[in-house]
């Protein structure tokens, strides 16, 4: 990177200058381009940094697009400031937490193909996990060269799943259609690119941040993917903003959503509210405004069930959330308990 850049070009604005104290005097601000398992990669005004983590930051703690304060004579991390926005998901493994995805995003490029890689569900997910994050959600949906409608049908479909949103049929090897991205890739703007393995987000990258990583085609009996990219990263793109990549994701779950699939499924929640009982369940109860939606064409089933299915899960997950909260507070409660006993026995009481 040329010394000419600014911390402007980074992405750096009020947001985070606002968060310095007189004790940041000397720090140096950077931004997170590659988090590895016991060290970071960030860039500032003069390139690219080695930066380890400190004894109470850790890898699980920072995301590609964070912004840093660094120690003025050493490469160690010192806190990381508070973000405009951040993707996140459900960690996989039994044990329910949250992984960080990517930081201080502005668009996320939902990508997608013209096969059976498109699934409602998994997008409606996607654009739940956006709306959540506070960043807008695009559908890219690739290879619409080989449909006969150029992609039309995708389009409709995918225009559906959420109230004003924007899907974009491309073909990711064509310059000229990458264009049309453009306009959420101008200077200081951060996109990231979400989807499953093949479906094209390593050529997009490729063609809008001029990279050169390797690609891999989709199978054509199943429509999934390799994993080409293995690591989130931050690149530049030729428009002058930022990009992040990430690794595909087949398996999605949402963490601490329920604001995200609201606004998703706000056609939904419009038709409830015109229901005869408030505690409506939407099967056969007298008066269901839901069931008459969809009776009357207004409303497609499926997306009913997928509505529920996101409802129960987030509700599942607030409740264990609660529970593991409540657990801690418990087990500090009890810690402190134990700390005043033996501090009575040490005086004698």
């Amino acid at each position: 990177m040329s010394e000419e850049n600014t911390l402007s070009d980074l992405g750096w604005s009020h947001h985070f200058q606002s968060q310095l104290t007189d004790e940041d005097a000397g720090a140096r601000p950077m931004r997170v381009s590659e988090v590895h398992r016991s060290s970071l990669t960030a860039l500032d005004t003069a390139g690219a940094h080695f930066i380890v983590f400190s004894a109470q930051i850790t890898s699980g703690d920072v995301a590609v697009g964070d912004w840093i304060l660094v120690e003025a004579d050493a490469d160690r991390i010192i806190r990381v400031l508070d973000r405009k926005s951040h993707l996140s998901r459900r960690a996989a493994g039994p044990e329910l937490r949250e992984q960080l995805v990517a930081a201080n995003v502005d668009t996320l490029f939902i990508v997608t193909s013209c096969n059976a890689d498109f699934n409602e569900a998994r997008l409606e997910r996607f654009i739940s996990m956006a709306f959540e994050a506070n960043a807008t959600p695009i559908i890219v949906i690739t290879k619409a060269d080989q449909t006969d409608d150029n992609g039309a049908d995708y389009v409709r479909r995918a225009e559906k799943l959420s109230l004003g949103q924007v899907a974009i049929p491309i073909n990711a090897k064509d310059p000229a259609d990458l264009e049309r991205l453009m306009s959420w890739c101008g200077p200081k703007e951060t996109i990231a690119l979400l989807g499953s393995s093949g479906v094209g987000k390593t050529t997009i990258t490729n063609g809008i941040a001029g990279t050169s990583e390797a690609t891999s085609d989709i199978r054509e009996d199943d429509a999934k993917g390799r994993h080409t990219t293995t690591a989130r990263s931050l690149h530049r793109i030729d428009g002058g903003g930022w990009l992040v990549d990430t690794p595909g994701m087949r398996e999605f779950g949402l963490f601490e959503a329920a604001d995200g699939i609201n606004a998703v499924f706000q056609d939904v929640l419009e038709f409830a509210e015109n229901c005869k009982f408030r505690d409506c369940a939407h099967e056969s109860e007298p008066g269901c405004a839901v069931r008459a939606a969809i009776e009357r064409g207004e409303l497609d089933a499926d997306r009913l069930e997928r509505w529920r299915k996101l409802q129960r899960e987030d509700a599942h997950q607030s409740e264990t959330i609660a529970q593991s909260r409540k657990r801690g507070k418990d087990f500090a409660r009890m810690v402190k308990d134990v700390k005043k006993v033996k501090h009575r026995k040490y005086r004698g009481d």
